[in-house]
């Protein structure tokens, strides 16, 4: 009950702010002879005011001890507050009798003077203590994009991994809820140390052991699940994100390696690689379908993340899913079963580097609303390719590394919203390009091994010096 009531303070403090400085501007507007018919009105206003102020007060102390938040910070703004209440009802006092023994114009200057400060501690309280200056420093600074994205590693292999890699992650992800100042289930996670002891509930890292450890048990649990985090109306980590702090943990939580230290799977290279690349990466179309489905049941969710199988929204206020296997490599009969049980909700799949080879193929080919199906560096073959003829709604498909070719690919063309097909590394030959690009006119084909002409203005040629004799 005390948590519930304590909610309701960030409703009721802005009452307060504006009631008050009404009141203070109709009491400076009064006192012109124009504007003499307005001195009706402040008493009211400001009874009003105070009320509200009482009100946040309350709400506000019930907060604080039902919540976590700096305690020095929220002491000064909890006795600001009790100004701002206190020094309202004096003034409205000496609205009501003018002969109260105190100065009108000091009670005036003094209530907005707190007015100010309080609202001021509060946004620190909330928003952290650098949330004025913060836009100013992005305004002059060079870089505008600072303190809000994370920006490209020029040698990602030379990169401290925790503080070039996850705490950029941890910084746009978890420090507004757990910070020096807010500190949400007692967790604070922008000090190395603290972040390491955990909160009230315990360790949110188990070094060694990222598949047992709280941060990555609940990055994976359903946005609308009220233990999710971070909390879904706050900005998501990617996939690729969530994938790099299992890596991270996996490899003892080390604070102080660098990248090239540590221990990296094949299916984490190419993540970090990405990290290097400063262009934009165009993204492909992958419309989300308009039909609603119902949402997934959470104790098959719950089995695929067992699992290792990240499972995520596509998007946020619908029951779409995608799933990949980026920190697992080995998909079973099990594993299979279990997404054929997501056929309405799974539109996104990804199964690279994984053993995925032909057999399983007639299990992906019952997931008829997949629009993106990720299979590169999979054992799939010419023998497999052809089943999935069903998957009608397919958009992306990503075939690099396989040993398919142009035979069965030619099978496939009835897939009419093909618009992405990867087929570099694979059998597919390059005099073969023109039959596919004529079965598939409406699809891009990258076959890669791009190879860029070698320019005349591209060398330069050093002579020997003359020698003098």
């Amino acid at each position: 009950m005390t948590e519930f009531l304590g909610h309701f303070h960030p409703l009721l403090v802005h009452l307060p702010i504006g009631f008050l400085l009404i009141g203070l501007l109709l009491q400076f507007l009064s006192s012109k002879g124009k504007y003499a018919s307005l001195k009706p009105a402040i008493p009211i206003v400001l009874l009003w005011g105070t009320i509200a102020a009482l009100a946040s007060c309350i709400t506000g102390y019930l907060l604080s001890i039902s919540d976590d938040y700096d305690k020095d910070l929220v002491s000064w703004h909890m006795w600001m507050g009790i100004g701002v209440a206190l020094v309202s009802l004096m003034l409205y006092a000496k609205e009501r009798n003018p002969a109260f023994a105190i100065d009108k114009r000091i009670l005036s200057i003094g209530l907005l003077i707190l007015v100010f400060v309080t609202g001021h501690l509060g946004g620190s309280l909330t928003h952290g203590s650098d949330y004025l200056s913060k836009p100013l420093r992005n305004i002059f600074s060079d870089d505008t994009t600072a303190n809000t994205t994370i920006k490209p590693i020029s040698n990602v292999q030379e990169a401290i991994a925790y503080n070039d890699i996850i705490k950029p992650i941890l910084q746009t992800k978890c420090y507004s809820c757990h910070n020096a100042n807010k500190q949400k289930g007692g967790l604070r996670m922008d000090d190395s140390l603290k972040l390491m002891h955990g909160g009230k509930d315990g360790k949110i890292i188990e070094p060694g052991n990222a598949d047992a450890s709280e941060m990555i048990k609940r990055l994976l649990l359903p946005v609308d699940n009220e233990d999710h985090m971070p909390p879904k109306e706050k900005p998501q980590p990617t996939e690729q994100q969530i994938a790099l702090l299992h890596w991270w943990i996996n490899n003892n939580a080390d604070f102080t390696k660098k990248v090239k230290e540590l221990d990296q799977p094949d299916k984490i290279k190419p993540i970090l690689l990405a990290l290097q690349k400063t262009t934009e990466i165009k993204k492909e179309s992958t419309d989300i379908p308009e039909i609603a489905v119902e949402k997934a049941g959470e104790k098959l969710l719950d089995q695929l993340r067992e699992k290792g199988v990240i499972v995520l929204p596509v998007a946020q206020n619908n029951n779409y899913l995608m799933a990949s296997f980026v920190t697992d490599t080995i998909v079973d009969k099990e594993d299979l079963q279990l997404l054929l049980q997501l056929k309405k909700q799974l539109i996104w799949l990804k199964l690279d580097e994984t053993n995925v080879d032909d057999a399983g193929m007639q299990s992906i080919a019952q997931l008829t609303n997949l629009i993106k199906l990720d299979l590169s560096h999979t054992n799939i073959t010419d023998n497999g390719l052809p089943q999935l003829q069903s998957l009608t709604n397919l958009q992306y498909l990503n075939l690099v590394g396989t040993k398919i070719s142009a035979q069965s690919l030619l099978q496939l063309k009835n897939l009419s919203k093909l618009q992405s097909l990867y087929l570099y590394q694979t059998n597919v030959a390059k005099n073969d390009l023109p039959s596919l690009k004529n079965a598939f006119p409406k699809t891009q084909i990258d076959s890669g091994g791009y190879v860029v002409p070698l320019l005349v203005t591209d060398t330069s040629l050093v002579k020997e010096p003359k020698k003098d004799y």
